[in-house]
């Protein structure tokens, strides 16, 4: 930026400084209308951002309307939830069942004999572990078709080494240690319930791979692990009664007994538990309510942002914008669409969904829960019909209207591709008025400063005539 040399004119006083700050404030002065332009295009991008937002909210509304989960869902009840809890999967016809429980899943548990010295070694060798079932426990044994874990013990390895390594194994076994007046007990539990993960322990010492010679199992190094031990729980499946018919798992869970119906057996029943499965019309209208709402929270900001308060002389922000105005009509007319596939139900207005003044939708309650208890399938396919054209239902045609507007080329994306290039565009404007400005800075305040070289050389001029003639004056006197 230029700079003026001199406080005034020709040392005349005059505060070039700052006349030449005032022009130059003229010159800026278009850029308070452009600020006020850029800020309220920013403005709009976030409206519009907020706009988008809400009509993202309606289509997943209309979405849940569409689709066959939204309509499918039911409500499982337990006669008695602490015995017996279910849960159904959606579209599960409704149906009424009773269980009893005999007994729950167990998952098998073991206990070595008492191990003296407490902290000793234990003896080199291999541990076998092997998943599988006990037919009569623990008579006979058949291992399942994974391949057993062997475990590498040394002959400095301690209770407590053993049982590290074995829960290290990932061999489908927890262990832990018991320490009692008689010793240290191995604890061995399976990780997973029911009669087809039971597992049997075996050593091999001294490179004797036979589990069952008189050297693996004479309770002495490493044998004594499994000599003398004792199943303190057998695995089990879990066993119940459907209508009287025997079923069984192997976890309290019962996830294939009945179609569609997971049930589960907290604890052994005393008399029958009835699970009853109905269809659930308070999902169907919870989805109403939301797609209702959703739309009124789109419908009011637009009321809002297109008025014009005729009162207080105010327009919205978006008052007289025509792809608004566009934006309002296309969501009230899908509305307002009509389907030849709900049966008596053609409009949302046939099941109580009426259009208020100012565009708001309300739900007749008693008019709705009429038509979701008299013609349920009417009601679905007045939403979700898929049969093309007029027998698409209201909720598919919403759907791709909304679809459309939030395209990746949509309505938003036109729109808001428009507000920046016109936000860019005022930035542009405002680089040009600061160089048109800084431009105008720098010649006038080369001109002012040339001006006062040249008045100070003519005062200095002036000064010294003066004193010429007022010395010729006083030598003629």
């Amino acid at each position: 930026m230029a700079t003026i040399s001199s406080p005034g004119v020709g040392t005349n006083g005059l505060d070039v400084k700052n006349i030449i700050s005032q022009l130059v404030a003229l010159e800026k002065k278009p850029l308070d209308t452009l600020k006020l332009q850029a800020a309220t295009v920013n403005t709009k991008i976030s409206a519009f951002g907020q706009i988008k937002s809400l009509v993202s909210d309606f289509s997943d509304a209309a979405s849940k309307l569409a689709s066959l989960t939204g309509w499918n869902g039911v409500t499982t009840t337990s006669s008695d939830s602490k015995y017996v809890s279910a849960t159904a999967i959606g579209g599960t016809l409704p149906t009424t069942f009773s269980v009893e429980v005999q007994s729950l899943a167990k998952a098998q548990a073991t206990a070595s004999a008492a191990l003296l010295p407490v902290g000793g070694a234990l003896g080199a060798g291999t541990l076998r572990l092997e998943l599988g079932k006990w037919s009569v426990a623990p008579a006979s044994f058949t291992p399942s078709s994974g391949q057993p874990v062997d475990i590498s013990i040394a002959a400095t390895d301690k209770l407590s080494d053993v049982a590290s390594k074995i829960n290290g194994a990932n061999a489908g076994v927890a262990a832990s240690i018991l320490s009692d007046a008689s010793g240290e007990r191995l604890l061995l539990r399976s990780k997973s319930t029911g009669e087809e993960f039971g597992f049997r322990l075996s050593v091999m010492e001294g490179g004797d791979t036979d589990t069952q010679s008189a050297g693996n199992t004479d309770a002495s190094g490493l044998s004594r692990l499994v000599a003398g031990s004792t199943v303190t729980q057998a695995a089990a499946n879990a066993k119940a009664t459907v209508n009287g018919i025997a079923v069984s798992s192997a976890t309290n869970t019962f996830a294939t007994t009945i179609s569609g119906v997971t049930f589960k057996a907290e604890q052994v029943t005393t008399a029958p538990i009835d699970i009853t499965v109905s269809k659930d019309t308070s999902a169907v209208q919870s989805n109403i309510d939301a797609f209702v709402k959703s739309y009124n929270a789109i419908n009011q900001l637009l009321q809002e942002a297109t008025k014009y308060d005729a009162k207080t002389k105010t327009a919205g922000l978006f008052q007289g914008d025509s792809t608004t105005v566009a934006l309002q009509n296309t969501l009230r007319n899908a509305i307002q669409s009509v389907t030849t596939a709900g049966g008596p139900f053609q409009r949302l207005a046939d099941i109580g969904i009426t259009q208020q003044q100012g565009g708001d939708l309300a739900v007749d309650a008693t008019k709705l829960n009429k038509a979701l208890a008299n013609n349920p399938d009417d009601v679905k396919n007045l939403f979700r019909s898929t049969g093309g054209g007029s027998a698409d239902g209201l909720a598919v045609k919403i759907k791709a209207v909304t679809t459309s507007l939030l395209s990746s080329n949509g309505f938003f994306k036109t729109k808001d591709d428009s507000l920046q290039l016109s936000l860019k565009r005022n930035s542009d404007d405002q680089t040009r008025v600061n160089q048109k400005a800084d431009a105008f800075e720098k010649r006038i305040t080369a001109r002012y400063n040339a001006l006062d070289t040249q008045l100070t050389s003519l005062n200095g001029l002036n000064a010294y005539i003066s004193q010429q003639v007022t010395t010729w004056n006083k030598s003629n006197g």
